[in-house]
């Protein structure tokens, strides 16, 4: 058995997926130790719709894991999507006391900025800053320690609907599982595909899952957009089912294996067999006919992923181009199509920064269930430095180092 506080749990419960990735915090990164998978059933365009079929789905994935890593799992880092989430920018401003800006000053106005008015049926999920500007100076990436009388904290909040939350939190919960903390999902995927250099030049993370599409815009190193369109994959998936005639199961497996978003690069003379439903006979059609029921459809998806790139206002500024994640992008033919769509340079987003397991979740499906884990790791390390720099030693030196300056 590994270690208990060695270990993050990154639980991706997704539309047509719940993914559960074990990984261990070692000297050298994170490792990954266990992965599970299992068909989705519960949810509706990333919100959960019926808690019972959620909670079997998640029980399995767990499971599974277990199995895999040989640890028993009690907490995990869980993501969340869903058109309920919105995202917006905000600003705080307070006076700088001791005319050098710390701590406390940098908490003070990032308080300031959730100052805004949010409907009683939401609650906010994350305060990400973007950058800080003390006094006339901009762009400061982190201002303790510099002289100034006003500080500015530009921010990007993110809110959710506290029912759609509650229902994610209530499914792990009875699996028995703590919720270490819920995670926008695109911002636990960016932590596994794209690299500081990306986001500091700009980026666009396009996450294509089964029921909706995550977006986020990075620039300078921060969040500066992000939304969710309650479209994705298995519209394709439907899309096929009634343009073929062909069961929904069938069609998954037909989008999988012969799908292509480009019919350009589909050969003119394949084909490919069709299940019909009734018991009738398997019909053979071209291939080309399945690739102009995806290719509309991908279009469209792509079409309003861009209209919200533009809508970021950082459309020209998105020096690395777009990265695309998610089950969908695995579709061939789908990054020329977007570059020509995004007009811009394109690529898959795969996990990055890790180590053991490797060739199992190297795949754009596993990229936000590794991103949580990575996420996690962070979280953990963040917090094990404050209580090392917090803990009661160090209050007790203070103390005694302020009393020893008053009388000696």
């Amino acid at each position: 058995m590994a270690k208990k506080g060695n270990i993050i749990v990154g639980l991706d419960i997704g539309t047509s997926k719940i993914c559960t990735i074990v990984g261990e915090m070692t000297n050298t990164g994170v490792q990954i130790i266990g992965m599970g998978t299992h068909p989705s059933e519960g949810l509706r365009k990333g919100v959960v719709v019926n808690i019972e079929s959620t909670v079997e789905c998640i029980r399995k994935s767990i499971e599974e894991a277990e199995f895999m890593s040989g640890c028993e799992i009690s907490s995990v880092f869980t993501g969340i999507s869903g058109g309920h989430i919105k995202g917006f920018n905000s600003h705080g401003i307070v006076a700088v006391h001791g005319r050098e800006v710390d701590e406390s000053d940098v908490k003070r106005a990032i308080e300031a900025s959730k100052a805004v008015s949010i409907p009683l049926d939401r609650e906010i999920l994350h305060v990400l800053p973007q950058h800080y500007i003390v006094d006339e100076q901009d762009g400061v990436k982190n201002p303790v320690g510099m002289s100034g009388v006003r500080l500015e904290a530009k921010v990007h909040i993110v809110t959710t609907a506290i029912a759609s939350m509650q229902n994610i939190i209530k499914s792990v919960n009875r699996v028995g599982l703590d919720v270490n903390e819920v995670v926008l999902v695109q911002l636990a995927t960016s932590e596994a595909v794209l690299s500081p250099d990306e986001k500091e030049l700009g980026v666009a993370l396009v996450d294509l899952g089964g029921g909706t599409t995550d977006i986020a815009v990075f620039h300078e190193g921060s969040i500066k957009h992000t939304a969710i369109l309650t479209v994705g994959g298995n519209y394709l998936t439907n899309d096929i089912s009634i343009g073929l005639r062909t069961p929904v199961i069938e069609a998954e497996k037909m989008k999988i294996k012969y799908g292509c978003a480009n019919t350009f690069m589909i050969p003119q003379n394949e084909t490919i067999d069709v299940p019909s439903v009734g018991g009738r006979e398997a019909r053979r059609v071209s291939r080309q006919i399945l690739g102009e029921i995806i290719q509309p459809r991908m279009e469209e998806i792509l079409s309003m992923t861009q209209k919200e790139i533009v809508k970021s206002g950082y459309e020209d500024l998105l020096a690395a181009g777009v990265v695309l994640t998610g089950g969908a992008s695995i579709m061939e033919g789908i990054l020329e199509l977007a570059e020509r769509i995004f007009n811009m340079p394109v690529r898959r987003g795969f996990p990055l920064g890790i180590g053991g397991l490797t060739d199992i979740v190297n795949s754009p499906l596993y990229a936000t269930g590794v991103g949580l884990v990575n996420y996690g790791s962070k979280s953990f390390a963040h917090k094990a430095t404050r209580r090392k720099e917090g803990g009661p030693g160090s209050y007790l030196f203070k103390k005694a180092k302020k009393w020893f300056s008053e009388f000696f």
